[in-house]
């Protein structure tokens, strides 16, 4: 029987632009439609919808970090976690007062349109992840 104790996840974090993050990591979590998941290596297949915006991952150097990914989706193959979101970006890239200030202010345009309803979403997610990642 092999040693699974070796075993890690192959992991992209990737926005419409470019690739926010990759490398190998012990555990992922994200919050999908159906509630949150934890991958962990032998995970089972599974194509699931972002919600909540943001995404957590333990490397194998035992690092963490936290992403802000609002809206995207999260494919999971062979050990191999595909993170893909339209915007994306490091939780310790994100200033959190600015944060705040435009969750403020996109909140206080309202919620009435779908775009808007985007902002604040966006917005939300990177406040989340900014405050995780202090």
């Amino acid at each position: 029987m092999a040693d699974d104790s070796a075993k890690h996840l192959e992991v992209a974090l990737v926005a419409a632009e470019r690739t926010v993050w990759q490398g190998q990591a012990k555990i992922v979590i994200a919050r999908t439609t159906d509630g949150d998941v934890g991958i962990l290596p032998g995970h089972a297949p599974l194509l699931g919808l972002l919600q909540g915006g943001t995404v957590q991952v333990r490397t194998v150097d035992d690092e963490y970090f936290v992403a802000a990914a609002p809206d995207g989706f999260i494919s999971v193959a062979n050990d191999r976690v595909s993170i893909l979101a339209e915007n994306a970006e490091m939780g310790h890239d994100i200033d959190l007062e600015e944060a705040k200030r435009a969750l403020e202010q996109a909140q206080a345009t309202g919620t009435d349109s779908e775009d808007e309803q985007e902002q604040v979403r966006v917005a939300e997610a990177r406040v989340r992840a900014a405050e995780k990642a202090s």
